[in-house]
């Protein structure tokens, strides 16, 4: 019984990593037991764990986190619609997956899709549909500029990234209406 002398903030951090580590669904009576609290407290700490941005997924047999152990940054970027398939290829090809597509629209705000690319195939599916004429690309609102929040397993994936978007000139500066500064860290 690991969780009788820890505050709750620690419990649901090696809850967490248990979550993390675990290559099966680990049950809500297993958590219980684990750190020697109800299962209420268990659904309550899962529910906490969620709001702050963790993707776990309760199954028939237990809990599961999504997306283990990725890091994500956001770019903005600028290209043709011609260059959406050469960007989108260079990204996963470096083992990044494009987790969604927005733009920030002076009167409209943010307009966001999600995107879900992480193969070759998936590109090809997107290219293929957005050839199809039956949608067009965000960029073609704002001028070509729009932003990616690119998932990786690891920093220097995400750097390899950035610097491969800078070489083929694709990253953008931001201006001085957009509300976030996505380049710190």
């Amino acid at each position: 019984m690991a969780g009788k002398n820890i505050t709750a903030e620690k419990r649901r951090e090696k809850m967490l990593q248990l979550l993390t580590n675990a290559k099966n669904p680990v049950s809500g009576a297993e958590l219980s037991l684990q750190f020697g609290v109800s299962r209420q407290i268990v659904v309550q700490d899962i529910a906490i764990l969620r709001a702050a941005a963790y993707d776990i997924l309760s199954t028939n047999k237990g809990y599961m986190l999504l997306n283990k152990g990725l890091t994500e940054r956001t770019f903005k970027v600028r290209h043709t619609t011609e260059q959406i398939e050469d960007e989108l290829y260079s990204i996963v090809d470096l083992g990044g997956k494009v987790k969604d597509v927005f733009v920030y629209h002076k009167m409209y705000g943010v307009i966001k899709a999600p995107m879900n690319i992480k193969t070759r195939k998936d590109v090809y599916e997107y290219i293929k549909t957005m050839n199809s004429g039956i949608s067009s690309p965000l960029l073609t609102i704002t001028d070509n500029y729009h932003y990616h929040t690119v998932q990786a397993e690891s920093e220097e994936i995400l750097d390899n990234i950035q610097k491969m978007l800078e070489e083929k000139g694709y990253l953008a500066k931001l201006r001085d209406y957009e509300p976030v500064d996505f380049w710190e860290k």
